[in-house]
């Protein structure tokens, strides 16, 4: 059981939806509301209050794509945490291949950098103690029902997964669609990594699933926002049976963090060629999860931009 858990991205959509249903478990005592905007942080806080009738809700002002900003909120974090649920991600805004501080462009940068610092910083301050959650998602295994083909690597090499996190791979034109699912493969195979390095936590990767309401793709360009919000997920996708409700999303998360059925150095997601119905270890699918080179590389080719 985890007592106190750390949300990034809580003030909406999955993540302040997983911040709703922990408080209903009872045994939560804390829940770090972690935002980049504090009005939006502070509104959050009030409903979740309202709903949930509890005061348990404490607000960590952080960017994700900010390393200092992120080394700034674990200082201010006091007592060590139990659960942490990286949720903030995206297909990078409106300018996905632009290039941040990092040397990783935004895409890579929204999905990785401050997550992958976090855990840096709580673990080398012993303020971690339990439960890692990564947000991954199918497109790291590839979804052809969405056109979105899997990851496909020459050689999973640091230098090859550099390519991908600085954008060089994809040559000029980006597809944010493709390339989200790349940094999405390539996150999973960094939690995968830390398994061995801290055997006392449980490191796991899991999928929302295709889920209604949420804002990844509220800052792509207008185009494509277009298509996603207004035609795939509310029209397209649910006629094949092929989107679930954030309550929905969220209790993958909730499952995978509190339940010991799924297991350390695993990603769960929907079967084959789904996005929504029962979670399975996706290795099973696509073996490279389970590839240790690999996921030693990915977490060095990380902490290459990083350092």
């Amino acid at each position: 059981m985890n007592k106190s858990v750390l949300i990034t991205g809580a003030n909406i959509g999955l993540g302040k939806e997983t911040a709703r249903q922990l408080a209903k478990i009872p045994g939560t005592e804390k829940i770090y509301l972690a935002c980049r905007n504090a009005n939006k942080a502070a509104e959050a806080k009030k409903d979740l209050e309202r709903i949930t009738g509890r005061s348990i809700f404490e607000i960590v002002i952080m960017d994700i794509t900010d390393v200092d900003s992120v080394k700034l909120a674990v200082s201010k974090i006091n007592e060590p945490i139990d659960g942490l649920v990286l949720n903030a991600g995206g297909m990078g805004g409106r300018n996905p291949n632009e290039i941040t501080k990092s040397g990783m462009n935004f895409i890579s940068a929204t999905n990785l950098t401050g997550h992958v610092v976090l855990v840096d910083e709580l673990l080398s301050q012993d303020k971690l103690k339990k439960t890692v959650v990564y947000v991954s998602s199918e497109a790291a295994r590839g979804i052809e029902k969405m056109q979105m083909p899997r990851p496909d690597l020459k050689t999973t090499s640091v230098e090859e997964i550099k390519t991908v996190l600085d954008g060089s791979f994809f040559g000029k034109k980006l597809d944010p669609a493709q390339a989200y699912g790349y940094v999405k493969y390539i996150g999973t195979l960094w939690i995968a990594s830390l398994t061995k390095k801290h055997p006392s936590i449980k490191f796991v990767s899991v999928s929302p699933g295709a889920t209604s309401g949420t804002a990844v793709a509220d800052n792509l360009p207008p185009m494509l926002k277009f298509m996603f919000k207004y035609v795939m997920f509310p029209i397209i996708m649910p006629l094949r049976g092929m989107v679930h409700s954030v309550e929905k999303g969220a209790e993958r998360y909730v499952n995978v963090l509190n339940n010991k059925e799924y297991e350390t150095g695993n990603f769960y997601a929907s079967v084959e060629d789904k996005v929504t119905g029962k979670l399975v270890e996706q290795s099973t699918i696509f073996v490279n999860f389970q590839n240790e080179e690999y996921q030693e590389n990915a977490s060095k080719a990380i902490h290459q931009f990083l350092n």
